[in-house]
């Protein structure tokens, strides 16, 4: 019996010496560039597009001391024929501020209401990921929250996406996106 817990403490050791160190977070200049890709996105809202491509744009820059600025454009293919779906395009711009108290954290630099419509961003970054927050209010009062998950890599940019409807995931996106420019 005290072999077995010898060697189950032993084992835990082991275990333990050899999870890597904790990445320490990335700096918000590294993830400054043009990158350029593509997702697959699923969704359950509608039965003739539940798996669609989309065309992604990802520009992030310097903004004001130590924040940044995020535009992302989307060519989304989830309505009309399913054979020839159309393309809409979605765009955002949205400008961060730091934080003083949270180091690794930035808000929106402009106030906004999200029960006027608009939606509220903050962001943070965690290991090699940016993560972004969108939060909004539908007119029928229903929360509307986005988490865009920027992970850096040798490879690129991976994207990963949710979107969740008063705690509900609609849609979820994967992709990949390659560094066209700092």
């Amino acid at each position: 019996m005290r072999s077995k817990v010898f060697a189950g403490m032993v084992l835990a050791g082991v275990m333990v010496a050899t999870v890597p160190a904790m990445a320490k977070d990335l700096s918000i200049k590294a993830f400054h560039g043009l990158w350029k890709g593509s997702a697959v996105s699923e969704s359950e809202i509608s039965s003739q597009f539940r798996v669609t491509a989309r065309d992604l744009d990802v520009e992030i820059r310097p903004f004001a001391e130590g924040g940044f600025s995020l535009r992302w454009a989307t060519v989304l293919r989830q309505e009309g024929n399913p054979s020839a779906p159309s393309e809409t395009l979605k765009q955002a711009v949205v400008e961060f501020i730091p934080e003083p108290e949270r180091p690794g954290v930035w808000r929106d630099s402009k106030l906004v209401d999200p029960l006027s419509g608009d939606a509220y961003h903050w962001a943070r970054v965690e290991g090699q990921s940016l993560i972004v927050y969108s939060l909004g209010v539908s007119s029928t009062g229903k929360a509307d929250l986005q988490i865009y998950r920027r992970t850096l890599s040798a490879l690129g940019m991976k994207l990963e996406f949710s979107r969740s409807v008063d705690g509900a995931e609609v849609r979820n996106a994967r992709g990949r996106l390659v560094k066209h420019a700092n």
